[in-house]
């Protein structure tokens, strides 16, 4: 058997007939920067998390980029956030001139530890950004009511901004509420192996705050208010028309292909109840406040490297999200973080891999799967 991971393929072949049409129609106007596909997905986009704005841009990289830039986090401004995440959480800080400070995971929901985020604030904390890891929102309300003790009172010179990095996430919840419709700020992407994905690079930033709103909007187009005037500095980070199209259509069916995911989630964790504990695999563990969005399926096992291998011969691709936790990557050896520093993450780092996750893998798929591990 010869299995895909993502499967991009054959959604492509679902939809095609659909997709291919939208794209003729942009090519036949011509319409290629903000088109009226961009507008008609942001409107479909705010009807979906009921978020008041929803506003696309190019990557969810510069949807990080959007949301810190119209909080004007700055040079020495301190932006608490995970170490086990994928780099642009803590590479756009970076490079915005502040400086990310990490707080350890929970060693179940594989986020950031809202017990842990207090501790790691300081005088110069300007903002704190949960990742919804690998689908699964983090605990919003504990890390909300931290970021709130501190805006609210004297113990802080000025009000800390909670910002969701929600890459992996769109379609998850949090108490019922959408991922996209929490904080003060939250962001996705549509790389087109995420669960919603475009056919090139794409995300998303959400408020309800109608000053930030109107701030990202103006800054997406180089910081302009009107045509070659320019209030902020900006950036170009429009979506092309053309992955606007393609989500338009994607977008229709995704509650669909949501369901699916969880259906799928739900067999191999069935599937691997039945084995795990004799065979040392640690299953997710998504709290029961949250919907996941299932942007992977993550296990965690002993000798990974060699499992792999024996895996990819039996036609079975893995990937490992992530490989080596940030505080611990060369780029950032600068902050002085050192190994032993947040233990949970480097043990997770060390066992963690992901299974073929899709709409699509087959009870067949699962079964070989799950016998193979």
């Amino acid at each position: 058997m010869k299995i895909d991971f993502a499967n991009l393929q054959y959604q492509h072949e679902l939809y095609k007939d659909e997709i291919e049409e939208a794209l003729l129609k942009v090519a036949r106007n011509c319409n290629f920067i903000m088109g009226e596909e961009v507008d008609e997905l942001e409107q479909s986009l705010e009807d979906f998390t009921r978020a008041k704005y929803a506003i696309s841009c190019s990557s969810g990289t510069d949807a990080l980029f959007l949301a810190m830039m119209a909080l004007d986090i700055k040079p020495r401004d301190e932006v608490i956030t995970t170490p086990f995440t994928f780099i642009a959480t803590a590479e756009t800080i970076a490079l915005l001139g502040a400086t990310p400070v990490f707080v350890d995971i929970d060693e179940k929901t594989y986020n950031i530890d809202p017990a842990k985020i207090e501790a790691a604030i300081t005088p110069k904390t300007k903002a704190i950004i949960p990742v919804s890891l690998y689908g699964q929102p983090a605990d919003i309300d504990a890390i909300q009511a931290i970021a709130d003790k501190y805006s609210r009172t004297n113990l802080h010179p000025h009000k800390i901004y909670t910002i969701i990095d929600g890459a992996q996430s769109f379609g998850s919840t949090y108490k019922d509420k959408s991922d996209s419709n929490l904080g003060d700020i939250s962001c996705t992407s549509f790389f087109p192996a995420k669960p919603l994905g475009c056919y090139g690079d794409g995300g998303a930033v959400f408020t309800n705050n109608d000053e930030l709103a109107e701030k990202m909007k103006s800054i997406r187009v180089h910081g302009q208010t009107k045509r070659y005037y320019h209030k902020y500095i900006g950036m170009g980070g429009r979506l092309d028309t053309i992955q606007a199209a393609v989500l338009n259509v994607k977008l229709k069916h995704y509650k669909k292909d949501l369901a699916l995911r969880q259906e799928v989630a739900q067999k191999y964790s069935v599937s691997l109840s039945e084995v795990y504990e004799q065979k040392n695999i640690i299953m997710p563990a998504p709290a029961p406040y949250t919907t996941s969005a299932w942007a992977q399926y993550s296990i965690r096992v002993k000798n990974r490297e060699l499992l792999q291998e024996k895996l990819q011969n039996l036609g079975i691709p893995t990937a490992i999200h992530y490989p080596l936790p940030l505080h611990l990557q060369e780029c950032f050896l600068y902050l002085g973080y050192k190994k032993g520093d947040f233990p949970i993450s480097e043990e997770v780092s060390n066992e963690i891999m992901s299974l073929p996750m899709n709409p699509y893998v087959s009870d067949e798929e699962i079964e070989y799967i799950v016998k193979s591990l």
